[in-house]
């Protein structure tokens, strides 16, 4: 995001044809498919798979098949070493692999900048700067928002860093409002991932907790799928298939993730997720969602995917998968 150095990058990709992107998250998917529009032979090099942390296998999946659909390279596995004679020439993978480029892009993750919290004496933690629910820092008279501040998780209170304009903006509003005294409310109740992003054509996004992240914190889940064309009936043009996974707790049927996969309107539609998770709707209230439909615009009333995936979830649980 820095300016100077895009810049340089522009050149050195300008300057290359070969072009490697270590990493598998959101930035190294982006920046790869918009280089990739330029012509150039690109290669991801991935430790695990593509976008692990956000999304469950099958949604890696899809995006694998899209990017390879476009002519994306995808190599699995862990750097060892560059190698090359005054400037890059191969990457070397610890099982022997090498990749031939001209140039490598690290993409492998991010720490927050709170060198000015630490000068001023503020408390910070390894995720960022420590903030109380009206973000509040240590120092009473300091307030922080955004990606250099330490978040904490809506299911479980635990700490962890989550670099996002969107939850920025909702901590902005909330610190406002506290230094502003406005009557409104002044808590941050913890903190939901909400994320989108588009590649290749393929609209991905994501809220709260996948299923491999809720089982490891304990949650017995039931895991609904809904899937449909996003206009009615599929013969129109520009419809998308869009395929929904939704996450409850076994217990209580609250919503506590969801994952979607299709056309644009599902950078819109998790939105309507996120609400969901914050006010812990349950399975059944979302099975009887009152909803606005048209042909041009949505999914069929007798095929909405939202109302689908929590049938197939209540017809789990009635069944005791």
């Amino acid at each position: 995001k820095d300016y100077e150095y895009l810049k340089v990058l522009h050149r050195k990709v300008a300057e290359s044809e070969k072009i490697v992107i270590v990493g598998g998250g959101f930035i190294a998917l982006e920046v790869g498919d918009e280089i990739r529009k330029l012509g150039k032979d690109i290669t991801l090099i991935v430790r695990s798979r593509l976008l692990r942390s956000s999304f469950d296998p099958e949604f890696s999946k899809m995006v694998e098949k899209r990017l390879r659909e476009v002519g994306i390279n995808i190599v699995y596995g862990q750097v060892e070493r560059l190698v090359g004679d005054g400037k890059v020439e191969r990457v070397k993978l610890v099982d022997g692999t090498e990749v031939s480029t001209d140039l490598v892009i690290l993409s492998t993750g991010y720490r927050p900048n709170a060198e000015l919290a630490v000068k001023a004496g503020l408390k910070v933690t390894r995720y960022g700067i420590w903030t109380d629910e009206y973000m509040r820092t240590s120092h009473p008279d300091i307030f922080a928002v955004g990606d250099c501040v330490e978040h904490r998780d809506f299911f479980t209170g635990k700490p962890y860093g989550l670099m996002l304009a969107s939850t920025a903006t909702f901590e902005a509003r909330i610190a406002g409002a506290n230094l502003f005294k406005l009557q409104i409310v002044r808590e941050n109740r913890r903190t939901i991932g909400v994320y989108s992003t588009n590649v290749a054509g393929l609209t991905l996004a994501a809220a709260g907790l996948t299923e491999k992240a809720a089982k490891k914190e304990g949650f017995e889940v039931i895991v609904g799928y809904g899937k449909g064309p996003d206009k009615h009936p599929a013969k129109f043009p520009d419809t998308s298939m869009v395929t929904i996974k939704l996450i409850f707790s076994r217990d209580r049927g609250a919503i506590l993730g969801a994952q979607i996969a299709g056309g644009k309107s599902v950078g819109e539609m998790i939105n309507i997720f996120a609400l969901a998770i914050q006010k812990r709707l349950t399975a059944s209230e979302l099975y009887t969602l009152q909803i606005a439909t048209h042909p041009l615009l949505t999914a069929s009333p007798v095929g909405y995917q939202v109302v689908k995936a929590a049938e197939d979830a209540l017809a789990k649980l009635r069944m005791g998968n």
